[in-house]
């Protein structure tokens, strides 16, 4: 075990075995991320029997930890390989190539698991933009910084009435994600038809 241990620890390994645990976190927060939203989603909205509800769990939770594995695997070898072509230094963009690379490897097919992760990211990058509250200089450098409130109301209040806007008109709704579009039915439409009290409070229908 200490060879072992030694070889682990050898800087000379650090690149690749940095690769390796890369894609080892990514496979375990994936999952962890995952399989709890997939069960919920799955048992509460999810139709067929346990076989089928559990198949479709454990499939979602694959797709993405395996998924995010990949990435985080290609894009450290990726930003590893340049970092070496470039004399051991660095660069600014090197970051920006090897996540293009990685993001088009791995996310470029159109499926229901992708389009979700790519969302959520776009949803972050996004709102990276917003402007950020005055921070005092004795925070830590990289520590993320809270948005400034005035601009985030602006955001919110926009982002909340673009969506009802296009889930209610007839040309648009089309193109909101398909997974959107059901939750708006369930909240908007569905909320507009009942035949008892039990499907007004209890039941949807």
């Amino acid at each position: 075990m200490e060879d072992i241990n030694a070889i682990v620890c050898n800087p000379a390994y650090q690149p690749l075995l940095s690769v390796i645990k890369g894609a080892r976190n990514g496979f375990v927060y994936g999952a962890k991320i995952r399989f709890p939203h997939a069960l919920v989603m799955t048992f509460l909205f999810g139709r067929g029997d346990l076989r089928s509800k559990l198949t479709a769990i454990y499939r979602a939770t694959k797709q993405h930890s395996t998924n995010l594995a990949k990435f985080v695997a290609i894009f450290k070898a990726t930003a590893i390989v340049q970092k070496r072509l470039n004399g051991g230094v660095p660069r600014d963009l090197d970051t920006l190539f090897a996540g293009l690379v990685a993001g088009y490897a791995v996310f470029s097919e159109r499926n229901a698991v992708n389009e979700q992760m790519m969302l959520y990211v776009l949803s972050r990058v996004v709102a990276s933009f917003i402007p950020r509250q005055p921070t005092p200089e004795t925070v830590a450098l990289g520590k993320p910084h809270p948005p400034n409130s005035t601009a985030f109301s602006l955001l919110a209040t926009l982002t909340w009435g673009s969506a009802v806007y296009l889930f209610h008109s007839k040309t648009r709704r089309q193109t909101l994600q398909s997974g959107m579009v059901n939750s708006m039915q369930y909240l908007y439409l569905d909320s507009n038809y009942w035949s008892s009290l039990k499907t007004l409070l209890w039941h949807n229908k």
